[in-house]
């Protein structure tokens, strides 16, 4: 279990635990949104208020946002495993995949992604 503070929109970007369910309380801030995507590739948000819950399945893409443009969120995050790992969407694409592969994936031009991957390769 963890208390996560978020500054007025701020995001934990797109990740995935693969080895646990989480469930967000909120426990300060208003319209917080939260999602995940399921297997079908449909998306499943709402926006979640102070006191309300959202749960996130075992594996699958998500995200949480502070959508308040001047107020911190606060929420507290639980997993029902010791072990939940999590694997960063952008980090993971962009940081170890080769340029060849993405640029035939996203249909971006060589430079597009040599920009983008400039940004997120792992520090030597």
């Amino acid at each position: 279990m963890s208390r996560i503070d978020y500054a007025p929109n701020g995001l934990n970007p797109p990740h995935v635990h693969p080895r646990a369910s989480e469930i967000i309380y909120v426990l300060e801030g208003q319209l917080y949104y939260v999602g995940f995507v399921t297997t079908a590739g449909k998306l499943v948000a709402k926006h979640i208020n102070k006191g309300e819950v959202f749960v996130l399945p075992k594996g699958l893409l998500h995200f949480q946002k502070n959508v308040a443009k001047s107020a911190p969120a606060s929420v507290i995050a639980a997993f029902d495993s010791q072990l939940p790992g999590t694997q960063s969407l952008v980090c993971s694409l962009f940081g170890a995949l080769p340029e060849d592969i993405l640029v035939k994936s996203f249909r971006f031009k060589p430079k597009q992604v040599k920009k983008i991957k400039s940004k997120y390769q792992p520090k030597k």
